[in-house]
């Protein structure tokens, strides 16, 4: 029972890990919305995506979530018509970041959803090893 109680706390740990990192990504992707090149036609800030894999604990056996990687992500850049901007092309035109914030918005509240879910197993996998403990003392 014990075994099965410790499991169900690391599965939920490597949870709430992998949904800190996501929403780092989507903070970094926020924040650099329109972060421009610094010279004339150089690409702008690209947008990041994280990507999830599953991993056997083989001492407990438990299947965990970790962070198989942080890409890169390879949409096209837009264009906007801004002279004035020192990363402006000769016709004025500056390549923009490939980041949408209504997406990134959504992620973020998915990620905060699934980091709430994690937090709650953990919360009830404490309350039932609690009880546990409270039974072999009684």
């Amino acid at each position: 029972m014990i075994d099965a109680i410790s499991s169900a706390l690391k599965v939920a740990a490597s949870g709430l890990e992998a949904q800190s990192t996501r929403l780092r990504i989507v903070s970094e992707n926020v924040a650099n919305a329109r972060s421009t090149g610094e010279t004339p036609g150089s690409d702008p800030y690209r947008r990041k995506t994280v990507s999830f894999t599953g991993e056997l604990d083989r001492l407990t056996g438990a299947s965990m979530v970790k962070v198989d990687a942080v890409g890169l992500d390879r949409s096209e850049f837009k264009e906007e018509y801004d002279p004035g901007n020192p990363a402006a092309d000769a016709d004025g035109y500056v390549k923009m970041p490939n980041v949408q914030p209504l997406v990134e918005m959504a992620d973020m509240r998915e990620a905060n959803r699934s980091y709430e879910a994690n937090l709650q197993v953990i919360k009830q996998t404490r309350e039932l090893l609690n009880l546990t403990i409270d039974l072999m003392r009684g």
